[in-house]
């Protein structure tokens, strides 16, 4: 838990920021390399062999990424034993942009005293993300039963006020959609509850895995103005497994399964923007491995399949 100290500078340092000239909500990178893709890893990719968060951004940054996306549960764990000025240093000294943070809210559920309370622990997150240097923040389906019918108006107001939340921290939600969730599982279901939000900041963060497991495919994409997605989870699938049986820990490195690489990415260079590609996998097989040759292998197979579209 954030002590009254640290929320009221992370409230100074984001209210200050929301009047600089030039300011922009949405993410700052600290590399400035040419071209539609960015390259991040998801800490999930490498949190089996338990390494810790100051060891997890050494790997990224030594595997050569340009950002990283780190767990609220993860920084919290690393803010027991550091500060947060110096963790902040840590992650612009290994030159790493803070893409991205994986948060598990429940504001979406329509229960109000669990709907308040993620709120608030929404808040105190992107207060300290802002003071971290990060301008973005998960936003998936968390505490909403699975079956539940979407009231994609209700669901709409509810991103909103999240949106509203984050301008005011200067850290944007992405409404994520999970394949298996049995409530928000689907591409379309998110772009709708994008489209009933009505604001300009709406963002959808889609996954590979979650694309193939809620089936949506991957055409969908072609449908979205480049500015929506600014972050994709890429990693890929075994054809040898049902959908319906399939699990996050069946993700495999992009082009090592069934998904087809060549077609997301080039719809993603197509509708245009920079699109970070985040490597978001959790097989156990991978975690049994050396760390950082996970990162690197994994930042060689997603580079492999970008060649395929795009002249590095």
């Amino acid at each position: 838990m954030l002590n009254r100290r640290d929320l009221l500078k992370y409230t100074g340092i984001t209210a200050i920021g929301a009047v600089l000239p030039g300011f922009s909500i949405h993410a700052q990178t600290n590399k400035t390399g040419a071209g539609p893709f960015r390259y991040c890893l998801n800490t999930s990719t490498i949190m089996g062999q338990k390494p810790g968060l100051l060891k997890m951004l050494d790997i990224a940054a030594a595997a050569g990424y340009d950002g990283v996306e780190l767990w609220i549960n993860d920084i919290r764990e690393c803010l027991k034993t550091n500060s947060v000025d110096s963790l902040a240093k840590y992650i612009k000294n290994k030159n790493l942009s803070f893409e991205n943070a994986i948060s598990f809210t429940t504001w979406m559920v329509n229960d109000d005293i669990k709907r308040n309370a993620g709120l608030k622990e929404l808040e105190d997150e992107m207060k300290l993300l802002a003071a971290l240097g990060c301008r973005r923040v998960a936003a998936p389906p968390s505490g909403v039963n699975k079956g539940d019918v979407i009231d994609f108006q209700k669901a709409g107001s509810y991103y909103r006020e999240i949106l509203e939340l984050g301008r005011k921290y200067g850290v944007m939600p992405q409404l994520e959609f999970w394949g298996a969730s049995g409530t928000l599982y689907n591409l379309g279901q998110a772009l709708a509850i994008a489209a009933a939000a009505n604001d300009p900041d709406a963002r959808v963060l889609p996954d590979v895995y979650h694309l193939f497991r809620g089936g949506s495919g991957f055409n969908g994409l072609k449908l979205v103005n480049g500015s929506v997605i600014e972050i994709i989870h890429i990693n890929d699938y075994p054809a040898s497994k049902p959908v319906n049986e399939q699990t996050d820990a069946d993700r495999v490195y992009p082009g090592d399964g069934a998904a087809p690489m060549k077609q997301i990415l080039t719809i993603l260079k197509e509708i245009g923007g920079t699109k970070v590609l985040s490597l978001e996998l959790f097989n156990k097989t991978y975690w049994q491995q050396d760390a950082l040759l996970v990162a690197k292998t994994g930042l060689d197979k997603v580079k492999k399949v970008v060649r395929e579209v795009v002249s590095e």
